[in-house]
């Protein structure tokens, strides 16, 4: 079997659930073997994830309350796409949102899937550097506590386990690589 032939049809699909932020659906599809299976699929429009870089070295980093995990996360800025919005237009309004930073320099860091086997969510992420002052205009429900941490104490978080966030993590390991990259 190759790449080309393992794709699957979709037989039908049917909307369990459709809400303000995830759409749930049963998809009925034929494998490449000939079977035929259900899908559980949660449609989601993707997201941002932002490692704001200052000239010191450090990364603007959010405590915020989770409830799926019932528990604060340690999180660099993001938030959700609106339809259609291009992805660094996304990431710039939701810098300045959250943080009330602009940033003049923009890298795009890649594209994650955070969770393949069930979800469509991508989340796209930024490094933004030369940074200066905007306007803080978060959520009503959003409550954020705002951190500045070296660049480095954040790797040191993500090997130890102290970052469990999956944007956070690849978005940090990312900008440390890029930077060593970007100096050879």
């Amino acid at each position: 079997m190759n790449k080309d032939t393992m794709k699957e049809i979709e037989i039908s699909h049917e909307y369990k659930f459709k809400g303000r932020i995830v759409n749930m659906r049963l998809d009925t599809v034929k494998t490449p073997e000939g079977n035929v299976a259900a899908r559980e699929i949660v449609e989601h429009p993707g997201g941002v994830g932002i490692v704001a870089l200052d000239t010191d070295g450090c990364v603007y980093m959010e405590w915020q309350y989770r409830r799926p995990f019932d528990d604060l996360v340690y999180e660099i800025p993001a938030g959700k796409r609106d339809k259609d919005e291009e992805p660094v237009v996304c990431a710039k309004r939701e810098l300045e949102e959250e943080i009330g930073l602009l940033a003049k320099e923009w890298v795009y860091l890649g594209v994650s899937y955070a969770s393949p086997g069930f979800c469509t969510e991508g989340l796209h992420l930024f490094l933004a550097t030369d940074l200066y002052e905007g306007k803080v205009n978060r959520d009503q429900d959003e409550l954020l506590i705002i951190e500045k941490v070296p660049l480095d104490t954040l790797v040191d978080k993500a090997m130890s386990g102290e970052i469990k966030d999956g944007k956070t993590l690849i978005g940090i390991l990312k900008t440390k690589e890029y930077l060593r990259r970007k100096n050879l």
